[in-house]
Parts: structure tokens; C-alpha cells; sequence
């Protein structure tokens, strides 16, 4: 390859990562001023929920030309420098059916919208109007939201990393370096992730769309650079993201502490989809673990079955010993995996996706990890299963490779029936 050409995908893969980053401030047309910048959001026939931030930003020069690398450097200058306006008054409206909210500190609102008449429709994805005071005339945008189908049967909430990518992918930088300027090879999704995912939003028939809600503690700064990242795997569906303020100034340069943040977002999600099942997916290495323990607590008989990646030490297991009680007091299913195969051949096996699914998704046989069953268990033979000896406690061709643990509740029901 000769030095030109290198130097022509260069610049090629450079334009295109100062796009994605300047494209929040592009919404505005280079006017500046109020700006509303909506997340997707999600809706059952009752209610929407969907988050947004409204931003001051100044304004581009005339002369500076649409398309051109000089305008996404200033579009980058802008995000930069652009700020989120607190108490800003907020009206959303969608089919007649309003309400007032007002930003917070950070310039962040949450629509909760409870609708006058239930949405009746075929489109997967809709649109509501918002408007937001400006200097001047109103500012002006819409926000997008997802609604299921009838024939959708469970939702999954799965966090983003060390459950979707790699530790890591929440620095910016090295995230835009992955994305734009190294091979597919290098990107960093777990394998399989998105085949898998795939396979949970069509379900069994293939056509459900169950509704996938992403959670995650990292910024809402990498919005644009994660859903890049969705699209460019092909993990569905929107993505509909939800992240949180990090709260970082030259005062505070370290950020605030959410420690409630996935919990209420989850509860939130519960509430909004009251009639449907739940599927949860996380890691073992933060708090997933002891945030699925309290909502199986709270919820029982909402959760089908937790899939954890285990990408943790033994010191992590005396957090994952509470949600497997748990699990089995509410008759639900714990699935502490290795790989994402064995979390696909386990939905197979309860119906969550189906076989055909699961025999076009990589298999990746090298890689495979034996699965241990806990059909009937005790508090013992739990602590037994995950003590770390155990886990690591298998001899596959010679070689020693970490076990997949499924820990079964008892009194696990069958799926529930679609709706009408």
C-alpha cells in the first residue's frame, strides 16, 4: 500500500470521527443559541419516557462552508464549549397529550408523558414534538421513541460495558480510535454479542421487536460515539441508550456519584412495561450483580432468567451469591457465562429465541466453555458452584477453561403468552 493511499483513508477515517464528534452541535443550523438535544426514548401504549438536554452554544460564521474539515473542527469547538442551561422551561407534546417540565442543573429533562388515548400503531418508532425557551423565538425539535409491537413478549435491559464491550471503550479517545482508524478485527464488542442480541429482538418468531434498553454509568458525552459503535456491529435496536451526567468543571474535576442511577432507570423501565417480562444482562465486575439481586427482590415472577458475563475475580463472588438466592426464591434463571454462546443456547432452551437463531449465530467452537447445571439448589451447593476454584475448574483437550454456571429457580413459569 503505498504511502499516498495510506494518507488518503487517513484523512478519510479523521473527517469522519471530527463529523460524528461536532454532530451534536450541528442540530442548530449554525445559528447558535438554545439548542434541544433529544435521546431516544421508549413508550408502551400508556406512556413515554425520553431524556433530553437543552445547550447554549454559539453561533457559526457565515463564511465557514457546510462539508468541509474546517467546519467539523468548529462544530468540535462548539461541542467544546457549549454548556447545558438549567431551568429552562420545557413543553413535549404528542397527540394533544402535554407536559411542562423545566432542565435541571446540568440542562437535563426527562419526559414522562402519560397519553390521553392508548397508542394504536404498526410504526416501531415514533416522533413527539418539543419546545424549549429561547433567546427570542421558541426553539423547536422532536424526539424519537420506540414503541413494541403487540407480538413483543419480554424486555431486555442489558448494561453496555464488560457486558456489550470491552473494558476500556468509556475513554473517548480510544474508543475513536477503534472505531475509525483500526481494522473490524480490532473493534472491541464481545464476539457473538450482536448476533445474539439480534436474536432477542425478533424472538422466537423472529418478528417480535422486543424492546432493548441499554444502561449504562458511563457519560452521556459518549452518546454519538456509542451509538456509532452499535450500528458499525450491528446490535439493535436504535440504540436506545441511557446514560448519566458525570458532572465534571474545573472545580470538580472527578465524577459525582450516581449509585442509584441503574437501579432507578430499571424501576423506571418495570413500571413503564408493567405486562411484560423481563430479561436483565450485565457483568459480574461492578454492581449488576447486586442491582438485579434487589430488583428480583422487588420484582418476583418479573425476571425470566440474568445473564452475567463473568469478567471478575473471586472477589466478586460473595456479590454474586445474593442474587443467586435470590434467582431461586423467585423461581427465575441465573446464567453466570464466560462466553455469549452459552447465553444464546440457554435462551434456545426456554424459548426466548429460536433454534434457527442460535445455529446462524458464530459458534466460535475453539473458544467454547463447558456449562455446569444447579437444577435443584441449595445455599451450599450455590457457594460451591461459584467459588472461584470452581469456576475455573474444567479440563477441555488438555487445556483448563472457566466453567458457565446456570443456576435454576424451581418454580420458573413459562413465557408469557404475547398480547392481543
Amino acid at each position: 500500500m503505498g504511502r499516498r493511499t495510506i494518507f488518503k483513508r487517513f484523512g478519510a477515517r479523521l473527517g469522519r470521527a471530527l463529523y460524528l464528534l461536532g454532530r451534536p452541535a450541528r442540530g442548530d443550523g449554525g445559528r447558535g443559541g438554545t439548542v434541544i438535544q433529544a435521546y431516544r426514548g421508549f413508550a408502551s401504549r400508556q406512556e413515554i419516557f425520553l431524556m433530553g438536554r437543552i445547550f447554549r452554544q454559539p453561533r457559526v460564521s457565515p463564511k465557514v462552508r457546510q462539508g468541509r474539515l474546517g467546519r467539523h473542527l468548529v462544530d468540535l469547538g462548539r461541542r467544546i464549549v457549549r454548556h447545558g442551561a438549567p431551568g429552562i422551561p420545557v413543553k413535549a407534546d404528542y397527540g394533544g397529550s402535554q407536559q411542562q417540565l423545566t432542565t435541571d442543573r446540568f440542562g437535563y429533562f426527562c419526559v414522562d408523558l402519560r397519553l390521553k388515548k392508548p397508542l394504536a400503531s404498526s410504526h416501531l418508532w415514533h416522533r413527539l414534538s418539543l419546545e424549549a425557551a429561547g433567546e427570542g423565538a421558541p426553539c423547536r425539535s422532536t424526539g424519537a421513541f420506540f414503541l413494541p409491537p403487540p407480538q413483543a413478549r419480554y424486555v431486555v435491559i442489558s448494561d453496555i460495558d464488560d457486558t456489550v464491550i470491552f473494558t476500556g471503550v468509556a475513554n473517548k479517545l480510544k474508543m475513536l480510535w477503534r472505531l475509525f482508524f483500526q481494522g473490524a478485527r480490532q473493534r472491541v464488542a464481545f464476539p457473538g454479542v450482536a448476533a445474539f442480541y439480534q436474536a432477542l429482538h425478533g424472538g422466537v418468531s423472529g418478528k417480535e421487536f422486543n424492546p432493548m434498553l441499554y444502561v449504562s454509568r458511563s457519560p452521556w458525552g459518549l452518546y454519538e460515539l456509542l451509538e456509532e459503535f452499535f450500528h458499525l456491529h450491528a446490535i439493535p435496536a436504535g440504540p436506545i441508550l441511557f446514560l448519566r451526567e458525570w458532572g465534571i468543571t474545573r472545580r470538580r474535576p472527578f465524577p459525582i456519584r450516581a449509585k442509584e442511577h441503574k437501579l432507578t432507570l430499571i424501576r423506571r423501565m418495570l413500571s413503564v412495561y408493567d405486562t411484560l417480562p423481563f430479561i436483565l444482562i450485565g457483568d459480574s465486575g461492578q454492581r449488576d450483580p447486586e442491582i438485579y439481586a434487589q430488583i428480583v427482590r422487588e420484582h418476583p415472577g418479573r425476571v425470566l432468567a440474568i445473564y452475567v458475563r463473568h469478567v471478575s475475580g473471586a472477589s466478586r463472588r460473595r456479590a454474586i451469591e445474593p442474587l443467586a438466592r435470590e434467582v431461586v426464591a423467585a423461581g427465575s434463571t441465573l446464567l453466570l457465562a464466560v462466553d455469549t454462546q452459552a447465553m444464546a443456547q440457554h435462551a434456545a432452551e426456554h424459548g426466548f429465541i429460536s433454534p434457527e437463531a442460535l445455529e446462524a449465530a458464530p459458534q466460535q467452537a475453539p473458544n467454547l466453555h463447558p456449562t455446569r447445571k444447579l437444577s435443584r439448589p441449595t445455599r451450599s451447593r450455590i457457594r460451591e458452584a461459584l467459588k472461584w476454584r470452581g469456576l475455573a475448574g474444567a479440563r477441555v483437550a488438555g487445556k483448563r477453561k472457566a466453567l458457565n454456571v446456570v443456576i435454576e429457580g424451581e418454580a420458573r413459569g413459562d413465557i408469557r403468552a404475547p398480547r392481543g
